[in-house]
């Protein structure tokens, strides 16, 4: 299977989300810069974390306007995975890739360390190798990953199974104490309509490896190439 990562000026994950598809899960990857159009003949595309512009307008709003986004949007349209990881999740949002909003932290405060999630499905590209429930740890690291959206789109969501990831705490009960940053039903991750495009807040190829201490992330990953293999393509 072969990535391709999408390098915006201010990545700064885009090295780790290579590493651990080539490394880790020995799939190929390359990286695609942001002023390019050619997408090659990727399978999947990685947006991934990082500040992207500096963030100097709204996290993701600049990054959205990149000429690569184009081809993003038609990749994706033609039913090609792509994943959009904390900084990419928000491009993806700012490109009306995916609904909703990511603003500042409830604390107003950068956040950086492990915290909890649980898989609400796994019929998805994104989670086809995790058990419903499941509970993974995993780093966020950002300073605005609240999650917001009006009650239409949250019942939306909510309805159609499109909630992938919610903040909970090591048993998998979700509530205030384990939501770190605010967002709303306790959102870390959401899918599109078409079940294709997945954006997540927190970082799975910061815990991809068991050397690192923990390799709950890599499950993200295995899960695109085990959806891509059956699939038969």
């Amino acid at each position: 299977m072969k990535f391709a990562v999408i390098v915006f000026p201010g990545s700064n994950c885009d090295h780790d989300c290579l590493y651990s598809v080539t490394r880790n899960i020995g799939h190929d990857a390359r990286f695609v810069w942001h002023r390019d159009t050619n997408l090659g003949d990727a399978d999947c595309l990685i947006l991934p974390g990082g500040f992207s512009y500096g963030d100097y307008l709204r996290s993701g709003a600049m990054a959205a306007c990149s000429p690569i986004m184009d081809s993003v949007k038609k990749f994706a349209g033609a039913g090609g995975l792509v994943i959009g990881i904390c900084n990419g999740f928000q491009i993806l949002q700012e490109a009306k890739m995916l609904p909703g909003a990511l603003m500042r932290n409830d604390s107003l405060k950068f956040i950086c360390k492990d915290v909890f999630v649980r898989v609400e499905r796994i019929d998805t590209p994104f989670t086809c190798n995790c058990r419903v429930g499941e509970v993974l740890r995993v780093p966020v690291a950002h300073m605005d990953g609240n999650f917001t959206a009006d009650k239409k789109q949250i019942q939306k969501l909510s309805k159609e199974g499109r909630i992938l990831f919610r903040y909970c705490n090591e048993d998998g009960e979700v509530g205030i104490d384990s939501n770190p940053n605010g967002s709303i039903e306790s959102v870390a991750g959401i899918i599109n309509e078409m079940d294709n495009v997945c954006g997540m807040m927190p970082h799975p190829e910061r815990a991809s490896e068991a050397l690192l201490g923990n390799d709950d992330g890599i499950k993200i990953f295995e899960s695109i190439v085990r959806w891509h293999s059956s699939k038969g393509k």
